[in-house]
């Protein structure tokens, strides 16, 4: 018995001096890191296609707006290294500053360096830059929720559900950006929170009448919005053509059913890139950045652009695994929030270019031009690589430790 146990310490020591030894790009998720650089390299290419031919847009430089989406990739990949390379406890001191952070950039927006872009005053214009803080209220959103809710649920390890207090704290936190985000307003990023703050609630262990009583205070908030005249007149415009494109075809209608003849254009194969009658004859607006998604349907086709979702769908599989994974609290619940974040906002985008979901102007994650939303995305993705390093070596350690007791015990 003594012999056996030896052995069997043994193994476990050698397995994890193997893995302890094993390099940080060894331990990497590199399924996670693949899916993400193949979208970023698809939507480079849907960018550069869409921008191309539109010399009202690029100034008679073909290469101006995918050469800027480059840039952004690249500055996004060092703050995803950063993210990904920080000790796990500076995270967590983080995690209070990326919150404030994203605040105090939602209240500059109502500053006068705030602009105005396509009914919203969402953007701040600094030396010729424009910033979208919205796009950082979701990240700080995560983060900032995830450290509350983790340090509840730690010091309470008995209980499998929240308290009421713990609840109305988490909601708290979310409520301070989203009543800046509806000032704006932004009702595709509000839609975005709403789903990620569900979602971080539902992980945590809220109770279910909770978790139904949310969905209904949703409900009637719609519901007043309606009533109360709370929305302005481009965003009812935006509703009721959802419901029937037909109703304004050359106003709120006809970004839906320009999306629309653009896809069906692509049939299986597609039309080819830079080929898209409706892409490069620009009949869809913002496709660089909100449509970016009809680009891949024309010009890509059916096959295209199911290669384009089923990358996503990686992204998605790959965040929850490291959540689900991930050895503490904050951990699972900052992964669970990205792939909600991640989750919803391609489901409201790629839906809104199929006609299924209302037009409300959000980016595609990792593929859609957009400086802000690239950084956001990707320090995102550097987070979920934080978590999975951290969680790989900390098995290893476990290994170690569960083999010098069993070790202990049989002697």
């Amino acid at each position: 018995m003594v012999m056996t146990a030896h052995v069997t310490t043994t193994r476990a020591t050698r397995r994890v001096n193997v893995t302890e030894t094993r390099t940080t790009w060894q331990r990497m998720d590199w399924m996670l890191v693949f899916a993400a650089g193949a979208l970023l390299a698809l939507g480079s290419a849907l960018v550069w296609s869409a921008t191309a031919s539109n010399e009202a847009l690029t100034g008679g430089d073909s290469t101006a707006y995918v050469s800027k989406h480059v840039a952004n990739i690249a500055m996004g990949g060092v703050l995803a290294y950063l993210v990904a390379a920080t000790d796990h406890r500076w995270v967590r001191i983080w995690a209070p500053l990326v919150y404030l952070g994203a605040i105090a950039g939602l209240a500059l927006v109502m500053s006068p360096l705030g602009a105005v872009i396509n009914g919203s005053r969402s953007w701040i214009l600094i030396g010729g830059m424009s910033i979208q803080p919205a796009e950082f209220a979701k990240l700080g959103v995560v983060v900032g929720m995830a450290l509350v809710l983790a340090e509840k649920t730690e010091l309470r390890r008995q209980s499998n559900h929240l308290r009421t207090t713990d609840v109305i704290g988490a909601l708290v936190i979310a409520a301070i950006p989203a009543g800046l985000i509806l000032a704006q307003p932004d009702l595709g990023t509000m839609l975005v929170l709403s789903a990620t703050v569900f979602g971080l609630l539902a992980v945590a262990g809220t109770a279910k009448r909770w978790l139904v009583a949310l969905m209904a205070a949703a409900v009637s908030v719609i519901v007043a919005a309606f009533q109360l005249g709370m929305l302005k007149g481009y965003q009812l415009d935006r509703f009721g053509s959802f419901v029937d494109p037909g109703l304004d075809p050359d106003g709120a209608g006809y970004n839906t059913i320009q999306a629309r003849i653009a896809i069906g254009n692509g049939g299986l194969f597609g039309q080819g890139l830079f080929s898209g009658s409706q892409t490069q004859s620009g009949f869809v607006p913002e496709q660089h950045t909100d449509f970016v998604f009809t680009v891949a349907g024309e010009e890509l086709g059916l096959i295209g652009a199911g290669v384009l979702i089923a990358l996503l769908l990686a992204v998605l599989w790959r965040a929850a695994r490291i959540a689900a994974k991930a050895d503490d609290m904050f951990g699972r619940l900052a992964g669970a929030g990205i792939v909600c974040w991640f989750g919803f906002q391609a489901f409201q985008n790629i839906g809104m270019c199929l006609g299924i979901m209302p037009v409300t102007g959000v980016p595609l994650p990792l593929v859609s031009y957009g400086g802000t939303s690239m950084f956001a995305s990707l320090m995102a993705i550097g987070l979920l690589l934080n978590i999975h390093l951290r969680t790989e070596r900390s098995l290893g350690i476990g290994v170690v430790l569960r083999g010098r007791v069993a070790r202990s015990r049989r002697f």
